[in-house]
């Protein structure tokens, strides 16, 4: 598709205007964290719903609910005030390869990094001369596993140096800090700010991205999601995250 810059940048802005819409929460996984109102509850849920955010949406929905359900839908009073008995209540949860020991991990690191940090705004919190979210999301892989822990559960939370595009994590940032007059992203968080967020890179969004030639590089991985983000920058410095519904969209409901 040959659009040159000024035509590129007004398609996807009509498309930004057609999916992000409230329209557009039901059936997506940000539909979880929209359940609360509490910022430390609307954090925790947007961690978990964003961790098994892959395969079949609907699935997606079903089993992030369930996991509001085992913490009584108070995940906040929930992760600070357990003891390892009550741990139990995720006994069975099964999200493809994300399973009870891995919740149960969670839960615990979690419980301790409120007690330390007070809300996960702080644990993301980029220092005053960022110009990306990459080195944050390394530092949060490094933390988040200071503890000892199994093997297993290290590959549901993405790793920037390893060259992931870590799509759910940079979702998930999209969902706490990017905030408009649409109501789909919820915009709780004010210390980092939508010029530093990337796209949460994907096939759909990657393959469209290509289309448009907004992005040469046939891997989605780290290099790739760089790539992307100077071209977005191009068409929104100030906020280019909100290209991500556009590519969404017409990857995923338009098959573009």
């Amino acid at each position: 598709m040959e659009l040159n810059q000024d035509e590129l940048k007004a398609f996807l802005d009509e498309k930004v205007l057609q999916y992000n819409h409230p329209s557009f929460i039901e059936t997506d996984p940000i539909s979880i964290p929209h359940t609360f109102s509490k910022k430390e509850d609307i954090e925790i849920a947007g961690f978990f719903a964003a961790t098994i955010a892959w395969g079949n949406r609907k699935s997606i929905l079903t089993n992030a609910m369930k996991l509001m359900e085992r913490m009584d839908h108070a995940p906040h009073d929930f992760i600070m005030n357990h003891s390892k008995a009550d741990l139990d209540v995720f006994n069975g949860f099964v999200h493809r390869t994300f399973q009870e020991a891995d919740v149960k991990y969670f839960a615990q690191r979690l419980q301790q990094l409120y007690s330390e940090f007070g809300s996960l705004e702080d644990v993301f919190t980029p220092h005053a001369d960022a110009v990306h979210m990459h080195e944050v999301l390394i530092d949060f892989h490094n933390l988040f596993f200071a503890i000892p822990h199994q093997k297993r559960t290290v590959k549901h939370v993405a790793n920037p140096a390893k060259k992931s595009a870590a799509k759910r994590l940079h979702m998930f940032l999209r969902w706490m800090a990017r905030k408009d007059n649409a109501g789909v992203d919820l915009g709780i968080w004010k210390n980092i700010s939508p010029r530093l967020l990337s796209c949460p890179l994907d096939v759909h969004s990657g393959n469209v991205a290509r289309t448009l030639g907004l992005l040469k590089r046939k891997q989605n991985d780290l290099a790739a999601v760089q790539e992307l983000d100077a071209s977005l920058r191009t068409l929104d410095p100030n906020d280019p995250v909100k290209y991500d519904f556009a590519l969404f969209g017409l990857g995923v409901f338009e098959g573009f």
